[in-house]
């Protein structure tokens, strides 16, 4: 199974660029991310929880995490 995935650079809060803390890549691919808690689970909410953006880091694959507010 093969997915498309956009990457580009990518910035986040007041203008920082985003860049790779393991490579220092600044090239990225972006998903999100249900962040389950055991409770909403238990009583099939998971859908309910917040969610997370996820950049991917095209170079090496490190995963930095960014929640919702």
């Amino acid at each position: 199974m093969s997915k498309v995935k956009e990457v580009k650079e990518h910035y986040v809060k007041r203008g920082l660029k985003l860049e790779c803390v393991i490579c220092k890549s600044t090239q990225f691919w972006t998903r999100q991310t249900l962040m389950n808690t055991v409770g909403m689970s238990f009583m099939n909410l998971d859908w309910a929880n917040k969610s997370a953006t996820n950049y991917v880091c095209d170079k090496c694959g490190y995963v930095h995490w960014f929640l919702e507010k």
